[in-house]
């Protein structure tokens, strides 16, 4: 199926890792004129070695910090720069650290919220104008913990909502000039699952890497965890008028693990 983005504008935020990077691999690979960014310009040359071979679009990069105002002010203006527009914004943030209740810090709160929310409306604020402009559309990377809380992860079950309620209210708001969607990623095959099952052995709950890595994926319909790729697909879908009258919705990607 051809998802007609040849030509179009996308920035993808905290994009050179994970599943940031595989939604910008997605839409480069459909034709769309893609810039990605990291707070390391290391991570940056490498991601982009890695996703210009595939592109049939061009692929820029820019050193940003999504937690920096002014980084997201700079990243937005490069892509209109670079490409003379803005068509799609993809909004990701890595995630914040894994624990229990009790084992948070207040600041830990802030930090999260500043990471996961404030990166978001600042990245939107900044890109609203473009959008508008061109009849744009905006994906938020979240996750199903949004949905179904996931344990350990106290900050992202709670922290995460914030981006589904900004999303359906921005669905409202700047419709009909702009769409609006959340994509819930469950497992999939990233250095973020690596960490988690890591840290998830350090703390004594899994035997071994291998036992964490199965339990993440027991209640997995499918068996398995996603590809990157898959979840990647899925974002330049939402991006394309194949969706144009999918607005507002929050979709899983979990191979059906999610009951609800």
């Amino acid at each position: 199926m051809d998802l007609e983005l040849d030509g179009d504008a996308a920035l993808v935020t905290a994009s050179t890792s994970g599943l940031g990077k595989a939604s910008a691999a997605a839409l480069a690979r459909e034709g769309a004129n893609v810039v990605v960014c990291s707070r390391s310009e290391s991570n940056l040359d490498a991601a982009l070695s890695d996703l210009r071979p595939e592109a049939v679009g061009d692929v820029e990069g820019v050193v940003a910090d999504v937690t920096d105002p002014d980084d997201v002010e700079a990243v937005v203006e490069a892509a209109v720069d670079a490409f003379g527009g803005l068509d799609h914004v993809v909004t990701s943030a890595g995630g914040p650290p894994s624990g229990s209740f009790l084992d948070t810090r207040e600041r830990d709160w802030y930090e999260a919220y500043d990471l996961l929310v404030m990166s978001v409306v600042r990245t939107l604020k900044a890109a609203h104008s473009h959008l508008v402009d061109g009849g744009g559309t905006v994906t938020c990377i979240a996750s199903t913990s949004v949905e179904e809380a996931i344990d350990g992860l106290v900050l992202s079950n709670a922290v995460r909502r914030g981006v589904v309620g900004l999303a359906k209210t921005i669905a409202r708001e700047w419709a009909p000039d702009v769409r609006a969607n959340v994509v819930m990623p469950g497992t999939h095959e990233t250095p973020r699952i690596t960490d988690l099952v890591e840290q998830g052995v350090e703390r004594g709950e899994y035997s071994s890497f291998e036992a964490g890595l199965a339990d993440w994926t027991d209640d997995v319909p499918l068996e398995r965890a996603g590809n990157p790729e898959e979840f990647g697909n899925v974002v330049a879908f939402l991006a394309s008028e194949r969706a144009g009258f999918v607005n507002g919705a929050s979709v899983p990607v979990d191979g059906g693990r999610m009951r609800g």
